[in-house]
């Protein structure tokens, strides 16, 4: 896939802006706003598919749709050099919603859902008693301004 990354051409980052923007815009739309053929779009997003540089389309709500939902940030430090087996259990962990490795203090930065307090307080636990991680700092998020 690092080579498909690499082979991104401008109307391909240009495509993928849009659909990070709103993945159900008609292709008829996007090659409007990209002037190109209808055709053409829908190569490159069957290419880039093929590739796995685009590997899934979702859904986003809006924070108020969840109202009951408990989200945080969870910064995780990693024991010496076990980021690899960390970030695969937390890949297993249906709760976590993003992982992002970071620099500074923190290895890994985690999103992470709940449906209430109790059940987030449960999978904190579970979470900091992988094996390999070192320490852990956990945020609630109380309000989201922009998505």
């Amino acid at each position: 896939m690092a080579e498909a990354l690499h082979s991104l051409d401008d109307t391909d980052r240009q495509l993928l802006a849009l659909l990070r923007d709103n993945a159900r815009l008609p292709v008829a739309h996007l090659a409007k706003a990209l002037r190109v053929s209808r055709g053409t779009v829908q190569n490159r997003i069957d290419r880039m598919q093929a590739e796995g540089v685009i590997v899934g389309y979702t859904v986003r709500l809006k924070p108020e749709a969840e109202e009951q939902r408990v989200r945080g940030w969870m910064s995780i430090a990693v024991e010496g050099n076990r980021a690899g087996q960390v970030l695969s259990a937390l890949r297993g962990e249906p709760a976590v919603q993003s992982l992002h490795t970071t620099n500074g203090r923190w290895d890994v930065v985690a999103e992470v859902r709940a449906d209430d307090l109790g059940a987030f307080d449960r999978v904190l636990t579970r979470i900091r008693t992988i094996d390999g991680i070192a320490a852990t700092e956990t945020s609630i998020l109380l309000s989201t301004m922009k998505l």
